[in-house]
Order: C-alpha cells, then sequence, then structure tokens
C-alpha cells in the first residue's frame, strides 16, 4: 500500500496541494494535520507510523514535511524501516529508500549525522573539563 503524510505548520495554511500531490503519486491513504514541524510528537504522524505494514511505502511531498532536522529524519525513517515499509520524497529524488542509490544516500546522510554527534559529545566533553578547571561546577 502507498500511504501519504501532509503537514502544515499553521493554520492560515492549506494541506490542498500537498494531498493533490500525493493523490498524483497514487496514495491510496494519505494523513494530513496542522502541526508545527518542531514538535516531535505529531498525533497523525504517529498514526501514519503505526498503519505501516512490510512492502508499504510512506511518500511526503518534501522531506520538511515529515522531519526539522537530520536527526528526526533518521529517527522517523528508522521507525518506518523497523516496520517493513520504505520511504519516499517526492521533491527529494535521492530520499527514497525503495531504490539502492536512496538507500546509499540516506546511509550516508545517517553516517555523517552520527559523526555530528560523536563530535558534539567532544567538544562538550572538552568545555566540561575546561569549566572545572576554572572551578565552575
Amino acid at each position: 500500500m502507498i500511504i501519504g503524510y501532509a503537514r502544515v505548520s499553521t493554520d492560515g495554511q492549506t494541506l490542498d496541494s500537498q494531498i493533490e500531490h500525493l493523490r498524483t503519486a497514487n496514495c491510496q491513504k494519505v494523513f494530513s494535520e496542522t502541526a508545527s514541524g518542531a514538535k516531535t510528537d505529531r498525533r497523525e504522524l504517529r498514526r501514519c507510523i503505526a498503519s505501516l505494514k512490510a512492502g508499504d511505502v510512506l511518500i511526503v511531498v518534501r522531506l520538511d514535511r515529515l522531519a526539522r532536522s537530520t536527526r528526526d529524519l533518521l529517527n522517523v525513517l528508522a521507525e518506518v524501516s523497523e516496520r517493513g515499509a520504505a520511504f519516499r520524497s517526492l521533491s527529494d529524488a535521492w530520499a527514497d529508500t525503495t531504490t539502492p542509490h536512496g538507500r546509499l544516500m540516506l546511509t550516508v546522510l545517517g553516517g555523517l549525522a552520527e559523526f555530528e554527534r560523536e563530535l558534539i559529545k567532544t567538544r562538550t566533553g572538552e568545555g566540561r573539563i575546561r569549566a572545572k578547571a576554572r572551578g565552575v561546577k
């Protein structure tokens, strides 16, 4: 089954264009909501992911409709993958886990995000050591 997800941030925006694109992409079911991308707990996104079964494909019009940051995107895609489903963005051809090239790109992106997390941990640890040396608790 092909399942779509559409999101806008404010009540003044409309979902119509996204839903039209998702229907054109043959989505049999579309979950939609008005919620800030900064919120990681979006009700309809949770319902959408919970509905995914092995072999399904989750489609969004643009990546920013699904996630606000790389880390958020990778977390969502991990959930999709755990359910045995695939993912595709209509506007971001490289973000397509139904193809070998798309899986490669997302694997590289995941590796870069992990590397970034390690750098942050290192810098934070070094900052703590410097702060302690200055007497800061």
